[in-house]
């Protein structure tokens, strides 16, 4: 299902539908690649089901993950504007499955259903939001703070509260949650361990249970 805030679930029942009907549905694997830096942008992708993570490559090799994209989000929407090839990467966490949109059916869409447009806008400026955000947290050497700053997101955008706290359903390694906040997985563990110690968290193989929010809201917001 759509998240409410996502491109495709901010289209109309009717536009949803004559979108869909424009491209082809397929399911990747987890870890599969839906898409590679550097690829022709031939085409968009929306996922529908289970999450996509964007990884771009830094100049001194690294990668650094720019965001997790869930059910309903729009990929590759730069490429489909300008043509440009793709400037990120996007893999399968867990099973995924897309529709994929070539980029004059999509380009087509747009002209045929000018209200479309609203969603799209709302989509680039998040995406230049939250590029903005990024900037801001690379430059800052807290580390716990800017941990504290992710798992706020993850809880908010990916999380399902139990008995216990709010569970963050992406199943994220340490050196992926590492890529994401742009620090050593070294790093992430230390701040992980002292959130532990505090009782913000619970952690498991591949799996992070947000005890206190608030705490964490509070830390993050210092880091800023």
């Amino acid at each position: 299902m759509s998240a409410p805030d996502s491109f495709l679930g901010r289209l109309d029942a009717g536009d949803a539908e004559a979108l869909s009907a424009t491209g082809n549905t397929r399911d990747y694997e987890p870890g599969d690649v839906l898409f590679r830096e550097g690829d022709p942008g031939d085409s968009v992708v929306i996922v529908l089901a289970g999450h996509v993570k964007i990884v771009s490559t830094a100049a001194d090799g690294r990668e650094i993950v720019l965001g997790v994209r869930g059910p309903g989000e729009l990929l590759g929407e730069l490429s489909a504007i300008d043509g440009a090839p793709r400037s990120g990467s996007g893999w399968a966490l867990g099973a995924v499955r897309a529709l994929i949109v070539p980029r004059p059916a999509f380009q087509a869409f747009l002209d045929r259903t000018p209200r479309s447009a609203a969603p799209l806008l709302e989509v680039l400026a998040r995406r230049v939001r939250e590029a903005s955000i990024r900037q801001l947290e690379f430059g800052n050497p807290d580390t716990l703070g800017r941990v504290a700053m992710r798992l706020v997101e993850l809880a908010d955008r990916h999380g399902r509260a139990d008995e216990v706290g709010t569970e963050i359903t992406l199943p994220l390694t340490q050196q992926e949650l590492a890529e994401w906040t742009s620090l050593s997985r070294e790093a992430v563990v230390k701040a992980l361990q002292a959130m532990r110690r505090l009782g913000w968290i619970e952690t498991g193989r591949r799996r992070i249970t947000v005890l206190d929010c608030e705490a964490l809201r509070e830390r993050a917001q210092l880091s800023v």
